[in-house]
């Protein structure tokens, strides 16, 4: 079993530190430990939004203090939703590879990818270029959204390979993954944005491509547009959305390895280099965004209101009906929030808890993911508390709000 030690309180909030844990702010309590066993707490509750990678799990294995961490929030019937700038999976599909590995039960309503939000365009956009991911799994996740038509780079390497002719995909895998050119029709059939849902797994490949369709006709492939026709060069020939920007993410290497935010920047930077240095026009999501963070916010508070109707969906398995995932319009600012405090747990300090400051939640910073110690020193954003682990702060966080 895993038993957590707390000596590392102090020491996180010693001034030395140039840090204060702003915890002790006087929030609503409900000490009654019988009722928070019955119900959710109506008065001032408080809810949890975690990061996955670096909290959770790193390197495809779960970090110990996150079973016990989520097991005790399920305990005190305290609503929680997972908010993770990876993705690259449906949120079922997701879901079902994180209850299993972590060893509870997670609901796909409880999951924010970091394209998540992507589903609201399917109304806007028909015909797409999904970029990211292993294999052609990025095309059954946009076609699982409801995009009609999904063209994966692969698609563009199949019509032609001297498109990329450095591309790392075998004849086989084409064969497998991309679409016969018949159906794509790639050089007749333009596409009307171009969105990255998960980080690059051939980045010469993708980069081409998408610098290609940015500067293209009109959005036909194999075209370019006239610049001298184009009043405002900054804007794209077809829109372009980044589902993150995140440029550091950890997994079981000792150091941060490049995110997506690393092809956003090859990206803008040859987009200057061919339209007059000019600075392209695009959409970011994911943390640290705010548009992300009224996205989870919503979310949060559907959970808490399904949790309130029916508690049982807190055993959500496999072998259970999924809820409807209620989706707020992009951009749309959440009201009459039930929650006295959330608290945004996250390892990393330039998205989770720069999102979180900005928002107005609390903000918690775990030692098991990106940050370290040492960075202390030169950290731009102030956490409201830095913990272990994600069971540290679970348990800080219930005691101060009268939980437990």
């Amino acid at each position: 079993m895993f038993l957590p030690s707390f000596s590392r309180y102090t020491k996180s909030c010693r001034p030395e530190r140039s840090l204060r844990c702003f915890c002790s702010s006087s929030p609503v309590l409900l000490r009654d430990s019988s009722l928070a066993h019955a119900q959710l707490h109506a008065a001032g509750p408080i809810g949890f939004v975690f990061d996955i990678d670096g909290v959770l799990i790193r390197g495809g294995k779960r970090i110990e203090a996150a079973k016990p961490a989520l097991q005790l929030l399920n305990h005190h019937r305290i609503p929680w939703i997972l908010l993770t700038n990876g993705g690259g999976y449906s949120e079922a599909a997701r879901t079902a590879y994180l209850s299993t590995l972590l060893d509870v039960n997670i609901n796909p309503v409880q999951l924010i990818q970091s394209h998540t939000p992507f589903k609201g365009f399917t109304k806007t956009y028909r015909r797409i270029l999904a970029v990211g991911g292993l294999e052609d799994r990025v095309r059954h996740v946009a076609r699982d959204y409801g995009f009609e038509d999904v063209l994966i780079p692969a698609d563009i390497i199949r019509s032609n390979q001297s498109v990329w002719p450095f591309h790392g995909f075998s004849a086989d895998q084409l064969n497998r993954w991309a679409l016969d050119p018949s159906i794509t029709n790639v050089f007749k059939k333009p596409i009307d944005a171009i969105m990255v849902f998960n980080d690059p797994r051939d980045m010469g490949t993708d980069i081409q491509i998408i610098v290609d369709y940015l500067n293209s006709d009109n959005g036909l492939y194999g075209t370019i547009r006239n610049l001298h026709k184009v009043s405002h060069n900054h804007t794209p020939s077809i829109p372009i959305f980044f589902s993150n920007n995140d440029l550091l993410w950890a997994n079981d290497f000792n150091l941060p390895r490049f995110g997506q935010g690393q092809l956003r920047i090859i990206i803008e930077r040859l987009y200057q280099e061919l339209n007059n240095s000019l600075t392209l026009d695009s959409t970011i999501f994911g943390k640290p965004f705010k548009s992300q963070y009224d996205f989870a916010h919503h979310i949060l508070i559907d959970w808490y209101q399904s949790l309130l109707k029916n508690p049982n969906l807190i055993n959500f398995n496999s072998n259970s009906q999924a809820l409807k995932q209620i989706l707020p319009s992009i951009g749309e600012i959440p009201v009459n929030s039930p929650f006295n405090k959330i608290y945004m747990v996250g390892d990393n300090p330039e998205s989770d808890i720069k999102g979180a400051n900005n928002y107005g939640w609390e903000s918690c910073l775990v030692r098991t993911g990106v940050f370290k110690d040492d960075d202390l020193p030169d950290l731009k954003v102030k956490p409201t508390m830095i913990v272990d682990n994600v069971y540290e702060a679970i348990k800080f966080v219930l005691d101060i709000n009268g939980y437990i």
